[in-house]
């Protein structure tokens, strides 16, 4: 992963940083409990102060993206806290078939080490196996009301694939929700998993967070695109625009011109499909995009190639929510 930091920028270096490195963890480039670059290194890369670098890690470890671990480093966060499974998985000289008994093995040992019976024991894993099946019988899409999109688009591709009721609940809402029903996981983008994570565990349910598709794609088009040419990104969620231009702006900085814009506004949709060159827009929009064109073809100089990115959610997560919760995949 490299990052692009464009000193001129109206843009802090900070702001830049930090949301290059949140789409770098969102989109898996940094799995969960992966270490992530020293300040060092990452000061030799983009040549910020370290004091800069620092920073950004500090805000990222405050908002639940990142953890440190004094002496050893910064490590994205993982929520499903899969270390050591993944550690026995790589170590262990049994075959794929022999693992998830020999785990089962080693979690009743661990528990019996604590003073417990093997009856306490059976009761304990039965347990959180019942409350997982309940938190697995429906689940709550949230995001702050603000941007209520980045729900929309993660249900969006849940619904089709997870045969359990997808509902989308602002996260101002959420209480409410919860109080009158406290069943289901909660799933939510990194950005807001840790506020959701302490609502979560008041209520007796699970949040996880999914992880973003990596856009791979879209991405190359862009940086491969001519100096001036006008890129306009076109979405429902206004986070996600936000984060898209900044990305986009640290790769190519005032080399290519960028507009942004959500979908259902018709006034500052059609002055982007009128300067770009290509337009990138999310799958509920592209229908959007498509009827705009065609009803103000005459009022177009050219017509901008569109690009959508079908896919918000990467397939690993989506499968991973299944068996999370139980979903035969």
């Amino acid at each position: 992963m490299r990052y692009h930091i464009q000193q001129e920028s109206d843009i802090p270096a900070s702001t830049q940083l930090y949301n290059q490195i949140c789409f770098a963890i969102a989109a898996r480039y940094y799995p969960p409990g992966h270490r992530l670059p020293s300040t060092r290194q990452l000061a030799m890369q983009t040549g910020l102060h370290r004091n800069t670098i620092s920073k950004v890690y500090r805000q990222l470890e405050t908002d639940g993206v990142v953890e440190a671990i004094a002496g050893s480093g910064i490590y994205v966060r993982d929520n499903l806290n899969k270390k050591e499974f993944k550690k026995s998985f790589h170590t262990t000289k049994n075959n794929n078939n022999e693992l998830p008994d020999l785990e089962a093995k080693k979690a009743i040992d661990k528990l019996i080490k604590l003073g417990c019976t093997l009856q306490e024991s059976r009761k304990i894993i039965t347990n959180e196996i019942d409350w997982r099946l309940k938190c697995g019988t429906r689940i709550l899409v949230s995001t702050p009301r603000e941007d209520i999109g980045a729900s929309m688009l993660i249900a969006e591709e849940l619904s089709p694939q997870i045969k359990v009721p997808v509902e989308v609940v602002p996260m101002e809402e959420l209480e409410k929700v919860l109080f009158n029903s406290n069943n289901g996981t909660i799933v939510t983008s990194r950005y807001f998993l840790q506020p959701l994570e302490k609502l979560a565990k008041k209520h007796g349910v699970r949040a996880i967070a999914v992880d973003l598709s990596d856009f791979k794609k879209e991405l190359k088009i862009i940086k491969e695109l001519k100096s001036g040419s006008c890129v306009g990104i076109v979405s429902i969620s206004p986070g996600l625009l936000r984060a898209a231009e900044i990305i986009v702006h640290s790769m190519r900085g005032n080399d290519i011109i960028i507009m942004t814009t959500i979908s259902e506004n018709s006034g500052r949709l059609l002055s982007l499909l009128k300067s770009s060159n290509y337009v990138v827009c999310d799958g509920p929009s592209l229908s959007v995009v498509e009827n705009a064109l065609l009803k103000n073809r005459s009022q177009l100089l050219r017509v901008p190639q569109i690009l959508c990115a079908k896919h918000y959610l990467s397939t690993e997560t989506i499968n991973q929510l299944k068996a999370e919760i139980g979903v035969i995949q």
